[in-house]
């Protein structure tokens, strides 16, 4: 594994500020899954204490089993844990907020979904006030910075898990293409983004197969390696000041207009199809596309997984929060001090997937003998470990969803046919109007 941990070294030199999370992906972010279907919420009280916690969650944590671990050495506690969709949670949490009632004790928000209650400081307990700074070395830097204001004298939320991205492949589409197909080899192959499309062409002319499923994942994973994205810190809109946004953007024009990678929107039948069947040699994804390829591809030692080229970025975790309105909040931050320390997200990663946000972790021996038969033995721990110790923060914005969504609208109709000079001037023209509209 020297590879990697050069390979890592390298990133964390070249790249200096780094970052990110998906734009519209229909991911849950949290561990692993797409979001919950519909609009319900599902409830659970675990204990019988005098103080009760009403938690807000989202996606498929596991947390009900450390809950009752926590109330069992806590009885004086009571937890309502509360489940539902990503999307409404953070839409219930803004009304709640917005009106001043009916917010949670504690609540999850998804790491770029942060971004819309920044300037809603008065509607959260500053964590940094209840002793947050003194286990905030616990995470990794670009963890905590993300959970901060821009004074960096605030604390939002403690981090839970992360989604650091690799390079998920097919070994059998390499090792038809001539390749070797260990993970060292591949992470040497495709070091660099030029590396992957010339690759791309040869797994083409010798298999027929793509490289990737479609253009979405190759322009997330290069807007994540981005020092800069769309936005400043003052929130002006800066992708023509830069050409990190259009290099991405322009890469992933390039490959559709030499038909290397395909067009197969994420989530689909036919995407979770092409994924069993073989029909591309790729995914750059996170941690917690681990289960889903599991769930869609249960032959074993046909994936594997390697370094992305030219390093790693981030597309999910989240934050527990305590929300102002809370009557516990000391009591809260107890639970998600606890929660979120090293050895509870260690439990959360070996028995749901959820990998951590706490390097400790990383040295832990139960992490480190981690390997998983599925991807043919990969060190699968090791290789997300030095993943999420090369991402850097980058600001993102509260307008950073609707952004992203203009360059995928201009993406995928670059897919369809249409010339990408004119859907890029295009999808800047639509970005404007909807700043225009704040």
């Amino acid at each position: 594994m020297k590879k990697f941990l050069r390979l890592t070294a390298t990133t964390v030199l070249a790249l200096s500020v780094l970052a990110a999370c998906g734009g519209n992906e229909n991911t849950n972010g949290d561990g692993g899954d797409t979001d919950n279907a519909g609009d319900d919420t599902t409830s659970e009280t675990i204990g019988d204490g005098d103080i009760e916690l009403v938690f807000w969650e989202f996606g498929n944590t596991g947390y009900d089993k450390l809950i009752e671990e926590y109330v069992e050495e806590n009885p004086n506690v009571t937890i309502n844990l509360q489940n539902s969709d990503m999307n409404d949670l953070h839409d219930n949490l803004f009304t709640s907020i917005s009106a001043g009632t009916g917010a949670p004790d504690i609540t999850m928000i998804e790491e770029a979904q942060i971004e819309r209650y920044r300037n809603a400081e008065h509607a959260f307990t500053n964590l940094y006030d209840l002793g947050a700074e003194e286990v905030s070395e616990n995470y990794l830097d670009w963890v905590c910075q993300n959970g901060e204001n821009a004074d960096g004298d605030f604390l939002f939320g403690l981090p839970t898990d992360i989604g650091p991205t690799v390079m998920f492949y097919r070994t059998d589409v390499f090792e038809e293409a001539g390749f070797d197909s260990s993970p060292e080899a591949v992470s040497d192959l495709v070091a660099t983004w030029d590396d992957f499309e010339n690759v791309a062409k040869e797994i083409q002319e010798k298999t027929g197969k793509q490289m990737v499923d479609g253009a979405e994942l190759v322009y997330n994973a290069r807007r994540d390696q981005a020092t800069e994205q769309y936005f400043n810190t003052d929130d002006e809109l800066i992708v023509e000041e830069h050409n990190q946004i259009s290099d991405a953007y322009n890469y992933v024009a390039s490959l559709l207009d030499q038909d290397l990678i395909g067009n197969i929107p994420l989530w689909t039948p036919e995407w979770f199809a092409g994924m069993d069947e073989g029909s591309y040699a790729t995914m750059l994804a996170p941690a917690w596309m681990q289960g889903v390829i599991k769930d869609n591809s249960p032959e074993e030692g046909i994936w594997s997984l390697t370094t992305m080229p030219e390093g790693a970025g981030n597309w999910g975790g989240s934050y527990l929060t305590v929300p102002a309105e809370s009557e516990h909040p000391e009591e809260a931050y107890k639970f998600i001090e606890w929660l979120t320390a090293p050895e509870q997200q260690l439990k959360a990663f070996l028995d749901y997937g959820l990998f951590p946000s706490a390097p400790a972790v990383y040295e832990m021996p139960e992490f480190l003998e981690y390997e998983d038969s599925y991807f043919g033995g990969a060190p699968v721990a090791q290789i997300f470990s030095e993943a999420a110790e090369a991402v850097v923060p980058v600001y993102k914005g509260r307008n950073y969803y609707p952004v992203d969504g203009e360059v995928k609208e201009a993406i995928d109709n670059v897919a369809a046919g249409s010339d990408p000079q004119e859907e890029w001037e295009a999808a800047l023209v639509r970005m404007e109007r909807i700043l225009d509209r704040q």
